[in-house]
């Protein structure tokens, strides 16, 4: 398996997510002449035709000489690009590598889907990132086929990486439902916590354009120092809690509202709801 530096990586589908990864990707050096992109709307095209990558309307032409092909497009659509590869794939004696960051789609749908006229299937890697992403600041959880090798996850590890600052491989593909319901859809929870700190900030009287400020940045710092800090989340919080301080208060309020249920349930319904839209996207 070639480096990245070495590799010739397509991207099916120029949205957010792909132009996140290939402006990463550009950022590391990674010549732009290796990098292909499928597009079908001119707006989405020229955006990333200004990176100055390769830029196409056909699938086939951008996939057909890519060591490693990214699967962007909606879900819904995901196996219509997959059986057009599929068939154009049957005359290569070396599959590429296929990156689904189709949401739901399951692993076996993607090598029945993407599988050649000799019954040769891609090697196939599915992924979960999240909308940090586009800040550079993403997670995501990736669960392989049984043929991957290693070369192989190296390859996409340093793909992501140009966007991704934790890159965790699950050992079951279930699990990657758990990713969802943590890291994919996480980035709302801290949106949806921080809109109401603002909203009762500005209650109390701080203006908002301060309060929004100060929420943020509390957020981000406190990030920061999950990410950076050798200590747990608990004894982080148990550092900035004095005993009958303030934050005290706060977070005796929170218990007592059943905080820790309702994050329990929320993650779980998330995860239930990512399960559910795998067995019917699988079923197109």
């Amino acid at each position: 398996m070639p480096s990245l530096q070495a590799s010739k990586l397509a991207f099916i589908g120029g949205g957010n997510m792909a132009s996140a990864i290939i402006g990463g990707l550009v950022n590391q050096g990674v010549s732009k002449q290796n990098i292909s992109v499928s597009e079908p709307w001119d707006v989405n095209r020229e955006k990333i035709a200004a990176l100055g990558v390769k830029t196409t309307t056909s699938n086939v032409e951008a996939a057909q000489e890519a060591d490693l092909v990214v699967i962007a497009v909606k879900p819904q659509v995901t196996k219509g690009v997959c059986e057009e590869l599929g068939a154009a794939w049957s005359q290569r004696a070396t599959l590429p590598v296929v990156v689904s960051i189709a949401a739901g789609i399951t692993l076996k749908s993607l090598e029945d889907w993407s599988r050649v006229s000799d019954d040769r299937s891609a090697h196939v890697v599915r992924v979960m990132p999240n909308t940090p992403a586009l800040v550079g600041e993403g997670a995501s959880g990736l669960f392989a086929s049984k043929d991957v090798t290693a070369e192989e996850k190296d390859l996409v590890n340093a793909v992501l990486g140009s966007v991704s600052k934790a890159t965790e491989w699950v050992d079951k593909e279930e699990l990657l439902d758990v990713v969802t319901g943590l890291s994919g859809s996480g980035p709302a929870y801290f949106f949806a916590m921080v809109e109401h700190l603002i909203a009762s900030a500005t209650a109390l009287g701080l203006p908002e354009e301060q309060a929004t400020r100060l929420a943020a940045q509390t957020c981000l710092g406190a990030g920061k120092m999950l990410a950076e800090s050798s200590d747990s989340p608990t004894q982080l919080r148990k550092n900035v809690t004095s005993p009958n301080g303030t934050t005290y208060a706060a977070l005796q309020t929170f218990e007592s509202l059943g905080f820790n249920e309702t994050v329990d349930k929320a993650v779980k319904a998330a995860t239930s709801r990512a399960a559910e839209l795998g067995d019917t996207l699988g079923k197109q």
